[in-house]
């Protein structure tokens, strides 16, 4: 499947790979017939998906029955009226109905939405008119189902709501409607087909700052989650892959479905009802899995257990994305398993921007190097590159002419939002960073959450590192705290490691801790103890929302 998409699949070397790397994009490419149904064609009880519980029930599907059952859930979707162009909004946690509901949506060229299950009334009513959803599918969860209905009044696009799992008075019931939908669907033609650059996807950005925007892709976005896949999680046709992450958040897309399926190999959801480490453990260990990814929120917890009850063998390689990775957390977990986590860095309106990648030895903490899709570069505030050791804004260039695959096409129905982001061919993504003389890009944060002190910028994410390494610290977030003399200072919010009591002594020996870590001036003057640490439905730290509490004085 893959040299279908990629001439050359093998490198000598990073700068071989970055230089020489080309991918093949075929004319309206739609993920649904071009690699699912393809590999129904061709190997019908290969195995796609593995799912379970925490109530004893499994299920395993062959891409076979991803074509059959995507190819039911189309005629079912059409049934009720959703035809292309059409949006879809998908709150299904990790049932295994995501998976067919994705895949038929692209079939009938509608538009996913997928969505967290924590969203909240005012949540729903915001996103269904912004992105005039015309369907919804959900989970049978009480308090989502009944947010869900408060909604519905001020939502007056929405013309049809359904739920997976259970049946519910006034909603379509879509587990009986799958099972009697016929099996017989045709590729629409002309007009009605759908692919290459029509919009697929919809994400809600995690609302950090302001009102979510809305990242749209488009049908060739999975092409570009190859360098994912099988570049950075080096993933082959065979084993059983988990990513560790809800259907409602992008990283969904980035290790749950589109460059994993391409690759071939089988992918492995555990649909827990609340994130237990022992669960995790325990289930990696059971189902033999091969390969891991997760945030690295998980792999925090994770170090906090006694890893060597379980026997993970199995898994041959462990990644992390999604917030930059502590290096105390990297040594903890390779001393507890032997392996190194390999991290990436992307964002929701792009697939993975730098990586360690196979020909890269990892340096703890560093994100790798650049994408081979992506020209990037680190520039200062007027735009000139930095030199390494100088930190600047992470950028991708050369936008002018075509898109490569896998970055977004603009905020949706947001042209302002896109121009300050995006102008003259330069995607400025926000996030500031730095690189080393040997090329690898290390992180420093969000452009907004640089720590301005006495004339210093100080990045939160060196002193949360430092932080990191101390045993009584769990989890931890670094911001600013207003000050008339030195502008700004640098205050840690933390979360204690159980046996743990936060005191006055243990925030002055964290204070000191740090400073003999890093360079003295980027210690916490100001330490605060927090039972838990304020995060987005993606699981980022919100930093902001810290920084706005100490300002209001909460």
């Amino acid at each position: 499947m893959l040299e279908r998409f990629v001439p050359r699949l093998d490198f000598d070397s990073y700068e071989d790979f970055k230089k020489n790397y080309k991918v093949n994009i075929p004319e309206n490419f739609n993920f649904a017939y071009d690699v699912i149904d393809q590999w129904a064609a061709e190997c019908p009880d290969k195995t796609a998906l593995v799912w379970c519980n925490d109530h004893n029930e499994e299920r395993i599907f062959s891409f076979g029955d991803m074509k059959r059952l995507s190819d039911k859930a189309a005629n079912l979707f059409r049934s009720q009226g959703i035809s292309k162009g059409d949006v879809v909004m998908l709150l299904l946690k990790r049932r295994w109905h995501y998976w067919v509901c994705t895949l038929a949506l692209e079939k009938v060229g509608a538009i996913s939405v997928p969505a967290t299950v924590q969203l909240t009334k005012k949540d729903i009513v915001y996103r269904n008119n912004a992105a005039s959803v015309k369907m919804l599918v959900s989970v049978d969860d009480h308090e989502i189902l009944s947010f869900i209905e408060e909604a519905l009044d001020e939502s007056p696009t929405v013309k049809c709501k359904a739920i997976v799992g259970e049946s519910r008075d006034g909603w379509l019931d879509f587990d009986a409607e799958l099972e009697k939908a016929s099996e017989d669907w045709t590729r629409p033609t002309g007009a009605d087909a759908a692919g290459g650059h029509d919009n697929m996807l919809m994400y809600f950005t995690s609302g950090t700052t302001g009102m979510p925007k809305i990242v749209v892709h488009d049908f060739i976005y999975p092409i570009g989650h190859i360098v994912t896949a099988h570049y950075w999680q080096q993933l082959g046709s065979e084993g059983l892959h988990l990513t560790v992450s809800e259907s409602g958040w992008a990283k969904c897309a980035w290790g749950k479905i589109y460059g994993q399926w391409i690759c071939g190999v089988a992918i492995f959801v555990y649909d827990m009802d609340k994130f237990v480490p022992e669960k995790l453990m325990h289930m990696m260990e059971k189902y033999r899995i091969t390969s891991f990814c997760a945030p690295p929120t998980i792999y925090r917890f994770l170090i906090k257990e006694d890893l060597s009850k379980y026997d993970l063998s199995s898994v041959k390689m462990a990644c992390t994305a999604g917030e930059p990775l502590n290096p105390e957390v990297y040594n903890q977990f390779r001393r507890s398993t032997g392996l190194k986590i390999i991290e990436g860095f992307g964002q929701t309106e792009t697939t993975v921007l730098c990586a360690n990648f196979q020909w890269i030895d990892p340096k703890p903490g560093s994100m790798g190097k650049p994408s081979p899709l992506y020209d990037i570069d680190i520039v200062d505030d007027d735009g000139n590159p930095c030199p390494p050791g100088v930190e600047g804004r992470i950028i991708i260039k050369g936008l002018d002419d075509s898109l490569p695959p896998g970055l977004f096409k603009g905020y949706y129905r947001d042209e302002e939002a896109t121009s300050r982001v995006w102008s003259n061919g330069i995607y400025d993504t926000g996030d500031v960073a730095w690189q080393d003389e040997e090329g690898y890009f290390w992180f420093v944060g969000r452009s907004d959450d640089v720590i301005k002190c006495s004339g210093y910028r100080i990045g939160p994410f060196e002193v949360e590192s430092a932080l990191m390494e101390h045993p009584s610290v769990l989890e931890c977030a670094v911001t600013a705290v207003p000050d008339p003399i030195r502008g700004q200072v640098v205050k840690a919010t933390i979360v204690l490691a159980r046996g743990w009591q936060g005191s006055d002594v243990l925030a002055k020996e964290l204070q000191e801790h740090v400073k003999n870590i890093t360079a003295p001036y980027k210690y916490p003057r100001i330490v605060e103890f927090a039972h838990e640490l304020p995060k987005t439905i993606s699981g980022k730290i919100k930093r902001k929302e810290i920084r706005q509490n100490d300002m209001e004085g909460k």
